[in-house]
């Protein structure tokens, strides 16, 4: 099962399984750590990203040396906002894939676990069947 949290606007898909059992720890407030985990990194990277796109839109109004301070903020504050809805489409669109991939593998995972137990039960019954008949031979001289 996906996770996702909304982060800055964007979407994080989280995977894991809390703990080394497999069960969600949980804060205090219910929160699972794992998704408290997942807020706090899609935070960050959702910043990074705003970060991100302030640096290039400054870099890009130094290359227009013909700008007012105003037009030079005006143009900055839109390339910023151009950049993050950028990013938060691309980032969705990542996260939809990611969620599709991972129903996927999972079905692939089940599908191969089912053929292993098969595999297995069906070598456990031919190695009790053989010793079975290896026995029979046995006490019938």
């Amino acid at each position: 099962m996906t996770k996702r949290t909304r982060a800055g606007g964007a979407m994080w898909s989280g995977g894991g399984t809390g703990d080394a059992l497999g069960a969600e720890v949980r804060m205090g407030d219910g929160i699972s750590m794992e998704r408290a985990i997942n807020e706090i990194e899609g935070y960050l990277l959702w910043e990074a990203e705003k970060d991100r796109a302030r640096t290039r839109a400054d870099a890009f109004c130094k290359d227009l040396p013909w700008l007012t301070d105003t037009q030079r903020q005006d143009v900055a504050r839109r390339y910023c906002q151009d950049q993050s809805e950028a990013s938060r489409s691309y980032l969705e669109r990542i996260a939809a894939r990611s969620a599709t991939l991972r129903a996927e593998y999972e079905g692939v995972y089940r599908a191969l676990r089912r053929r292993l137990i098969t595999g297995f039960l069906t070598g456990t019954l031919a190695v009790v069947v053989l010793v079975t008949v290896v026995a029979v031979g046995l006490t019938a001289r």
